[in-house]
């Protein structure tokens, strides 16, 4: 099987390389200029350019004193994100955990990986910076989860394992690149590959995936959540197969509806999703596909049907995973669009935030919620590279 990794950044074309093992022979990456299809774009992308650990460097400043990056939020704004950072410091754990709720809830891998992609974006690492200490917690928890035997990462939480496993690929394969330990650099480099081989290895026959690795159904949410941790791991160096990305594009191709939105499952009859439109929107731009004609119609469904009203405490709008997937998306367009949507977001997300620092996630919870805004509140810090323009 033809196996490599690339370095996939957001808003960056594919660099030209030759294919230095076996593989489709000739193969080598073409111009991004125009529009791809999907086979084109997936052999272009999966071409050997190998990035190692060691070229993931930026998190944080050297001095630990925060995101590299200007921070050009207004004072409310970043008293909102201190609060919120203070908020996820007193509610983690003593082993290292979050849970939906902080203190208490569900999805404790799931949690765990957003919180601490949330304490990232702040500009710390498990080495420096303030939140140094949690985040090396969190780290040291996931890898605790990490079944040596089947790949997966958090298969203690019962019936939705799989969300905290692609999650979980994407906060450990940020933190792989900073790591300075050598011991630490190998565990989280072995829990990664056992973790792709899992995702590889469970990939159902249409390209997708569900909620359980031994499940052979798939769904779209699910779906997204595998390919952004693939998509993180394969840019720390870790070798993801050609063939699982190549059929899980081709799965959210099979996803889209005449309207342009994305539905919940490929190949089924369905009304588009706005929630998993944004989501598929933010791994197919992540990708590259950003002159794609798939994308320009998930593009306007996911603008004009995504909720702008925030939600109730127990509302089921699924608002802060859509704008926590939109919000990326723009950001990587960048110009007057992204300025007006998050300026206008950053408005909500302030009027809302409770006292406590926190924001409730609708049903799931406050740390969840909390970990989603500041993940949007912190994207103009540039901090997370699975996350720069």
């Amino acid at each position: 099987m033809f196996r490599g990794v690339i370095q996939w950044s957001p808003g960056r074309p594919f660099r030209s390389a030759e294919a230095t093992v076996a593989g489709p022979p000739g193969v080598r990456a073409q111009s991004t200029a125009g529009r791809r299809d999907l086979a084109g774009f997936v052999v272009q992308a999966w071409c050997l350019v190998l990035v190692g650990p060691g070229l993931l460097v930026g998190l944080a400043d050297p001095a630990g004193e925060g995101p590299s990056a200007q921070r050009d939020h207004p004072p409310g704004a970043e008293q909102a994100i201190g609060g919120g950072i203070r908020f996820l410091i007193r509610t983690q754990g003593p082993d290292g955990s979050w849970l939906s709720d902080g203190e208490t809830g569900r999805y404790p891998a799931a949690i765990t990986a957003l919180a601490g992609m949330a304490l990232l974006a702040n500009g710390s690492t498990c080495y420096s910076g303030d939140h140094a200490a949690n985040i090396r917690a969190a780290v040291d928890y996931l890898l605790q989860h990490a079944d040596p035997e089947t790949g997966l990462i958090g298969g203690q939480e019962a019936g939705r394992p799989m969300f905290g496993h692609g999650f979980a690929m994407l906060f450990l394969a940020q933190v792989y690149g900073s790591a300075a330990d050598v011991a630490l650099q190998r565990s989280i480099r072995s829990a990664l590959s056992g973790a792709v081989e899992l995702t590889a290895r469970t990939q159902s026959e249409s390209g997708g995936w569900y909620y359980t690795p031994t499940s052979t159904e798939d769904e779209g949410a699910v779906t997204v959540c595998q390919m952004q941790g693939l998509r993180a791991c394969a840019n720390a160096g870790i070798a993801v197969p050609s063939r699982t990305v190549e059929r899980a594009l081709n799965y959210i191709r099979a996803s889209a509806n005449p309207d342009g939105g994305i539905a919940y499952r490929a190949g089924a009859p369905g009304p588009s999703r706005p929630g998993i439109t944004c989501a598929a929107l933010a791994t197919m731009y992540a990708a590259g596909l950003y002159e794609d004609e798939l994308v320009d119609g998930a593009l306007r469904y996911a603008l004009a049907n995504t909720s702008t009203v925030p939600p109730s405490p127990t509302g089921g709008t699924h608002f802060f995973y859509s704008h926590m997937y939109l919000s990326q998306v723009l950001y990587f367009r960048g110009g007057q669009q992204w300025e007006d949507y998050f300026g206008n977001l950053r408005h909500w997300l302030l009027e809302v935030q409770g006292e406590d620092g926190s924001w409730q996630g609708e049903y799931i919870g406050r740390a969840y919620g909390t970990a989603c805004a500041l993940l949007i509140l912190q994207l103009p810090y540039n901090s997370l590279p699975v996350l720069q323009r």
